[in-house]
């Protein structure tokens, strides 16, 4: 079985959901799949009571006890939470905060190689005062200084893709207003750094798709290409990163998967995830570029209706684990 230096963190995610169960299915593909160890924090009691549990006081101890057992580093739910799977229970958000907290400092320590999140429901947290967009802002601020705040970039990983996202959770009539010259430049140069530090892409070939149909089409179908897009693009490539001017977005990721392209910065939310998902449905990773420690996570929801049922799927989270050892392994690779 590989391993790395040092076990990857998974959180708890809402325990409600299908964390607690993907999370036991990984663990029993562990050999199959030839996982790395992992430990998630988590409060033991929302594992199948069948399941080996091996209570850890630390992340050093996960190695040892991963073969015979799921390691976890405990946390408390509230006691008056009763956990119900499918039932989402607000009294559940200071556990799963505290688990994502726990994660990512053990992250920034170096006690742990990489955070793997289990999904979250964001309206949960809310009834809490959680402030946060989501996993990705709420990380990406554990992980900021005064003197260096992090603009995290979201990357999703399948179906042999990799397409970072320019816009996340914008209404599309708002779109053009986000895509600032400044943004662009910053979410391109992240990918650039993030694909040579943690994909090992000595000179990666990157993509910006065009907002409008065909690209804009020389400004007859919209003027953000080339009043934005490209000129950005042109002024990257004065910098020595490797990147195309807007293409159509109805061709660019065929064009990626013919080799073309390392990544795809696709200019809306659902522009890049459809064909992600389309070519993955069951296998794709969200993942967070631009900060100082490895973050991957299932793409996918907390699946209420799924783990009422019992019929979690581990496909993606299973995924997530061994993207983040990659990663891992790519930045440290004397790590094994």
């Amino acid at each position: 079985m590989p391993r790395a230096l040092k076990p990857l963190a998974v959180t708890m995610g809402d325990p409600a959901g299908c964390g607690p169960q993907i999370t036991q299915l990984a663990w029993k593909a562990r050999r199959d799949e030839a996982l790395s160890p992992f430990f998630v924090i988590a409060d033991p009691r929302i594992f199948d009571p069948s399941l080996p549990v091996a209570i850890i006081s630390n992340p050093f101890e996960a190695a040892d006890r991963f073969g015979g057992a799921l390691p976890v580093l405990p946390i408390e739910l509230d006691a008056g939470a009763s956990l119900i799977p499918g039932r989402p229970n607000p009294l559940f958000a200071e556990a799963i905060t505290h688990s994502i907290r726990r994660a990512t400092d053990l992250c920034l320590s170096g006690d742990a190689a990489a955070a793997v999140t289990n999904p979250i429901n964001k309206s949960v947290l809310y009834q809490t005062g959680f402030s946060f967009p989501g996993h990705t802002e709420f990380i990406a601020d554990l992980c900021s200084t005064a003197k260096a705040p992090i603009k995290p970039v979201m990357m999703l990983v399948g179906g042999g893709l990799r397409v970072a996202l320019a816009t996340i959770h914008v209404p599309l009539m708002r779109v053009p207003e986000h895509l600032t010259p400044e943004t662009l430049s910053e979410i391109a140069l992240t990918t650039h750094k993030a694909l040579q530090l943690d994909f090992g892409l000595e000179r990666p070939k990157l993509a910006f798709s065009g907002l409008n149909p065909h690209a804009g089409e020389d400004g007859t179908i919209g003027s953000e290409e080339q009043e934005i897009i490209n000129p950005v693009a042109a002024s990257l490539r004065a910098q020595g990163v490797d990147i195309s001017d807007a293409r159509p977005g109805d061709t660019v990721f065929h064009e990626a998967l013919t080799g073309a392209y390392d990544a795809v910065i696709a200019m809306t939310h659902d522009q890049g995830l459809i064909p992600v998902k389309t070519l993955d449905m069951w296998g794709g990773v969200n993942t967070t570029l631009g900060l100082p420690i490895i973050r991957t996570s299932p793409d996918h929801g907390t699946a209420y209706e799924a783990a009422a049922e019992g019929t979690c799927r581990a496909d993606s989270l299973i995924a997530a684990l061994k993207l983040a050892d990659q990663m891992a392994r790519k930045r440290s690779p004397l790590d094994g």
